[in-house]
C-alpha cells in the first residue's frame, strides 16, 4: 500500500479507450474550452471598453466572467492534453494546485452570484438607495471579499485534503483532481476531518443560497406592486440573465452533491462532474447577452474595432509585401 509521502503523480481517468475516441473527446473538449474562452473574453472585453457599462451589474458580469475563464482553464487543458498524448498522469503538485484554483474559482462564483442577488434587490426594492449603497467603493469591497474568501475558502479545502494519509493508491477516478475522488484513496476513519469540513461548506452554501432566495422573494413582491406593466417587465428582464445563471449553476452543483454514492460509476461521475465544471462557463455568455441590448451593442463594437483592426494590418501587410 502507498501513502500521501510516497506518491509523486496520480493517474486520473481516461477519456476513451481508443485512441480514436481520446481525439473525438479531445476536439470536442477543444471545442467547449474555445467557445467559453471566446464568450467570456469577448463579454469581459466589452464590460471593460464601453463605458455604458461601467455599472454595479456589469462590474460584477465582468468578475464573473473572469472567475468562468479561470475555472474551465482550470481543468479543461489538462484533460484535453492527456486525451492528445495518451497519458493519464498529472504530478502531485499539479494535483495539489488543480483542485485549489478550481475550488477558488468555483467558490468566489458563488460568492459573486450572491452579491449579484443583493445588487439586483438594491436596484429595484431601494432604487432612490442604489447609488448610496452600490457605490465604486462598495462594489469593490463585496468583490474583493468575494476573491479573498474564495482563496481561503480553498486554501482550508486543499490543506485538509491532501493533509490526510493517501493509502488507496493514486488512481484518481476523475478527468481532474476532485476532492471526492481524492477523498476515496484516504486511509479508512482518517477522512471524518474534512468530511465535517464539507459538511460546514454545505451550510455556508445553504446560508448563500438562502439568501438568494429571500433576495428574490422580495425582489419579485416589489415587483409585483408596481402599477405600471412596462415597469414590471423592464425589471423582471433585469433580473433574468442572473436568475437563469443561479439556477444553472446550482442545478448541476446540487446534483452532483445530491447524487447518491451507491449508484456511482466512473461514467456518471465524469457526466456529473463536466456538467458542473464546463456547463456553467460555457453557456454563462450566452445567457447574458442572449436578452441584454447593451451588453450585445457593446459585443458588436468589440467586433466591430477587431474586424477593423484585423482589415488594416492586413492591408499594411499587402503594402509591404507590394
Amino acid at each position: 500500500m502507498s501513502n500521501s509521502s510516497s506518491i509523486s503523480e496520480f493517474l486520473l481517468l481516461p477519456l476513451g479507450d481508443t485512441r480514436q475516441l481520446q481525439l473525438l473527446h479531445f476536439w470536442l473538449l477543444l471545442s467547449i474550452y474555445l467557445a467559453a474562452f471566446l464568450g467570456n473574453g469577448l463579454i469581459s472585453t466589452a464590460v471593460a471598453c464601453d463605458q455604458r457599462l461601467h455599472t454595479p451589474m456589469y462590474f460584477f458580469l465582468l468578475n464573473l466572467a473572469l472567475l468562468d475563464l479561470g475555472s474551465i482553464s482550470t481543468t479543461l487543458p489538462k484533460a484535453m492534453a492527456n486525451a492528445l498524448w495518451d497519458t493519464r498522469a498529472i504530478s502531485y503538485a499539479g494535483c495539489v494546485a488543480q483542485l485549489f484554483f478550481f475550488v477558488f474559482f468555483i467558490s468566489a462564483e458563488y460568492f459573486h452570484l450572491t452579491i449579484m442577488s443583493y445588487d439586483r434587490y438594491v436596484a429595484i426594492c431601494k432604487p432612490l438607495h442604489y447609488g448610496t449603497l452600490m457605490d465604486s467603493r462598495a462594489c469593490a469591497t463585496m468583490a474583493a471579499a468575494a476573491w479573498g474568501t474564495g482563496v481561503l475558502y480553498s486554501l482550508l479545502h486543499t490543506a485538509s485534503t491532501f493533509s490526510l494519509p493517501l493509502c488507496q493508491g493514486n488512481v484518481v477516478n476523475q478527468f481532474f483532481c476532485e476532492i471526492p475522488q481524492i477523498l476515496k484513496l484516504s486511509c479508512s476513519g482518517s477522512s471524518h476531518r474534512e468530511v465535517g469540513f464539507l459538511i460546514f461548506s454545505v451550510i455556508l452554501c445553504f446560508g448563500c443560497f438562502l439568501f438568494i432566495v429571500v433576495s428574490y422573494v422580495q425582489i419579485f413582491m416589489a415587483v409585483l406592486r408596481m402599477p405600471s406593466e412596462h415597469g414590471r417587465h423592464k425589471a423582471f428582464f433585469t433580473c433574468l440573465p442572473h436568475l437563469a445563471v443561479v439556477s444553472v449553476f446550482l442545478s448541476t452543483a446540487f446534483f452532483a452533491l445530491l447524487k447518491p454514492y451507491s449508484i456511482s460509476s466512473p461514467l456518471q461521475d465524469l457526466t456529473v462532474a463536466l456538467l458542473y465544471s464546463v456547463v456553467p462557463p460555457a453557456v454563462n455568455p450566452l445567457i447574458y447577452s442572449m436578452r441584454n441590448r447593451d451588453v450585445k451593442d457593446a459585443l458588436r463594437k468589440v467586433m466591430t474595432k477587431c474586424v477593423s483592426k484585423l482589415a488594416a494590418l492586413s492591408d499594411e501587410a499587402l503594402q509591404i509585401g507590394i
